[in-house]
């Protein structure tokens, strides 16, 4: 049966997530230090204690990084004295600085070639827990919808999310395939509403989830073969 429509996962499987958050931090660190002068110092432990209580009391926003990310600057600048409005105004700005390093990413290098060559024989989503925009990535014009936890107020591997990617693109299960490097978010994700899935695996890690993968890849490259399998 053709492919109607592949979607990708992006942090982890487009590029590394792990530098580009550290850098994001040090650049949001930076900011609050030059116009947040009372803010009590933000180390991982305090952080963490902020996340913990903001999630307890909002337990809808466990997924959703981006607010989630506003209402921990938020506490912690009302917890430093801060009145509401100014707290507000400066957890916005320190957000959209965030934000704006969050889509300084590094693609893997073949990651450009690849998405040019399917782009034009398939219909290419993108489904992320996180952040990143794929037009300011650079990846607009490869994908024909991009969507997220945020948007959606629910995360992989909640079956919502595959779900309303199908519906975005009209196709049906049977003939879409998701692509992610998350056994959990991604593979089972999609697994369960009865997608084909390619489990990203760079690293040649044994496989831990329960159901396997239709396949498996070490490499994006190597979409453009087995996929012309899975169309046969």
């Amino acid at each position: 049966m053709s492919i109607g429509l592949i979607t990708f996962d992006l942090d982890d499987t487009l590029w590394s997530v792990k530098p580009v958050i550290i850098a994001a931090d040090d650049a949001l660190r930076a900011w609050l230090l030059a116009h947040a002068a009372r803010l009590e110092a933000l180390t991982p432990e305090r952080l963490q204690q902020l996340r913990g209580e903001v999630v307890e009391q909002q337990p809808e926003l466990d997924r959703r990084v981006s607010e989630l990310r506003y209402q921990v600057l938020l506490r912690a600048l009302l917890q430093s004295g801060y009145a509401r409005r100014e707290a507000q105004e400066i957890a916005e700005h320190a957000f959209q600085v965030f934000l704006a390093a969050r889509q300084n990413v590094e693609l893997f290098a073949d990651v450009l070639p690849t998405l040019e060559y399917l782009r034009s024989r398939y219909m290419l989503g993108a489904l992320s827990n996180g952040n990143a925009d794929i037009r300011r990535v650079g990846l607009g014009e490869y994908f024909s919808f991009a969507l997220n936890a945020d948007m959606l107020g629910v995360a992989k591997p909640e079956p919502q999310v595959f779900l309303a990617a199908l519906a975005r693109a009209q196709v049906e299960p049977t003939r879409s395939i998701h692509i992610g490097d998350h056994p959990q978010d991604d593979i089972f994700g999609a697994q369960q509403v009865g997608m084909r899935t390619i489990w990203f695996n760079p690293d040649h890690k044994d496989w831990s989830g329960e159901h396997e993968p239709d396949a498996q890849i070490s490499q994006i490259s190597q979409l453009p073969d087995l996929l012309k399998r899975f169309d046969e």
